[in-house]
């Protein structure tokens, strides 16, 4: 049913949002003297975008492409990337409605509070289900760094999740046995703990950091404010374990004042976030106008591009 509705447009002779019907051959689209194919394999990635922008058939930018993948361009067979939607902006605002409302709670806007236990939900079906659904589709169409980053916050959601969930007992289990719960023993051996889940969280972002250096500036500002975000979090669990065990209203105040910087750095994150959706889907309907997400994608060569460049 999907192939229709483009056989109508081309026949009225509308533009497509992915037109890559002028085929020659078995290996390129050809444009004149300009001729490209997404899986030629002996192309580099700056030249393969060099020639989309001087090719009159295909109007896209660097950032545009970066945008669309949020990773340099990769070897993929087949024409999965003409075939099926851009799974990006599902993922993305399944992140976004958790984290935004989340980072509103740990600033304590408006009197919430709770951890952001009133997002369980959210937690879930959004972080959880969207974030693991859109990694998934990543993985098909062959973008490794989105369907790593996707998959492992939908997985951090839902751990987050059924923590809070009395259900799973992540917190009843630290009550001593035997007996009624003593409340600040119990307090102090969850917060102890799960600070370390929350401090692994910030090493695991600092990696898509480094990474992210060949992607764009948003995914940068991104994982750099989630990195900080992640390493405040940990910290005020720490010092709230601190605060109950030894009765220390000086750590209790300093916890509290970590979480709301905390709660400020995954805002900033949110936010850039929510910028690259936009970007993502003003590109998708052909917008006149376009948002920059700062193309880093040749900054930074690529090893495959290096021994190219001996070679020849």
């Amino acid at each position: 049913m999907a192939a229709e509705p483009n056989a109508q447009a081309r026949s009225n002779g509308e533009p497509l949002e992915k037109d890559f019907s002028h085929q020659n051959g078995m290996n390129g689209y050809n444009n004149g003297a300009n001729s490209y194919h997404m899986n030629d394999m002996n192309m580099g990635h700056g030249d393969a975008l060099r020639q989309i922008r001087t090719a009159g058939s295909i109007s896209i930018s660097p950032e545009l492409f970066e945008k669309i993948y949020l990773s340099p361009q990769n070897a993929v067979k087949g024409d999965l990337r003409q075939t099926f939607g851009n799974p990006t902006p599902v993922a993305l605002i399944g992140f976004l409605l958790c984290l935004s409302p989340l980072s509103c709670d740990l600033m304590g806007w408006r009197g919430s509070g709770g951890n952001g236990a009133a997002g369980i939900g959210s937690y879930y079906f959004f972080g959880g289900l969207l974030m693991i659904i859109g990694g998934f589709l990543e993985f098909i169409l062959g973008n490794t760094f989105p369907f790593v980053v996707f998959t492992s916050f939908g997985a951090f959601w839902l751990t987050f999740a059924a923590t809070l969930q009395p259900f799973y007992m992540a917190y009843g289990l630290y009550a001593p046995p035997g007996g009624t719960p003593a409340e600040g023993l119990a307090t102090v051996g969850f917060t102890a703990s799960f600070g370390f889940f929350l401090l692994f969280m910030a090493v695991l972002c600092f990696i898509y950091l480094v990474c992210s250096l060949r992607t764009n500036v948003v995914f940068v500002v991104i994982f750099f404010t989630l990195v900080v975000g992640f390493g405040l979090l940990a910290g005020a669990y720490w010092q709230n374990a601190n605060a109950i065990g030894n009765s220390d209203p000086s750590a209790a105040a300093l916890a509290g004042r970590l979480q709301i910087a905390a709660g400020a750095f995954t805002f900033v994150a949110s936010m850039a976030g929510w910028w690259i959706f936009a970007a993502i889907m003003l590109a998708a309907l052909d917008f006149p106008f376009q948002i920059p997400v700062g193309d880093l994608s040749t900054m930074i060569k690529g090893a495959s591009e290096k021994e190219k460049a001996k070679e020849r």
